[in-house]
């Protein structure tokens, strides 16, 4: 199964600008740019790959882990994951740090971090970055 994704982009690195588009339809002309990728910490000038990044990551996590919880017999009733995807200029991407928030009922703590690990390690996600830190807090909540 492959999935695209388009990207445009006009002018040098520091002036220009680009749009996304996705096969799916969700980003249509999604602005991207040299200031919302290194200058703009609130986030609100736009998209860049790493939140892109973050975005997959946290879905895929998500969706691996329920898949596990439901193996286990105990299906998820909410789970909440964030990625953070660290860049440093001049470096690249150092790592995903990813949080979550699960609601398990019937689950102990244990356990859940247990599945949590092996979703972290399991999701086509993760594997792919596999030459950066995937880091882990999981919590019931």
């Amino acid at each position: 199964m492959d999935r695209h994704a388009t990207a445009v982009w006009k002018g040098n690195l520091k002036e220009g600008a680009g749009t996304l588009d996705t096969q799916s339809g969700a980003l249509k002309a999604l602005p991207y740019s040299f200031k919302a990728r290194f200058e703009d910490e609130s986030g609100t000038s736009g998209t860049n790959p790493e939140e892109l990044i973050a975005a997959a990551h946290a879905g895929c996590f998500a969706m691996q882990l329920s898949h596990f919880l439901a193996e286990n017999g105990t299906p998820a009733e909410s789970l909440e994951a964030k990625a953070v995807v660290a860049l440093v200029p001049g470096t690249g991407i150092t790592g995903s740090a990813l949080t979550l928030t699960g609601k398990v009922p019937g689950i102990d703590a244990a356990k859940f971090k247990e599945l949590a690990e092996k979703a972290k390690a399991g999701c086509p996600v993760s594997k792919a970055l596999g030459a950066i830190n995937v880091s882990l807090d999981a919590k019931l909540g």
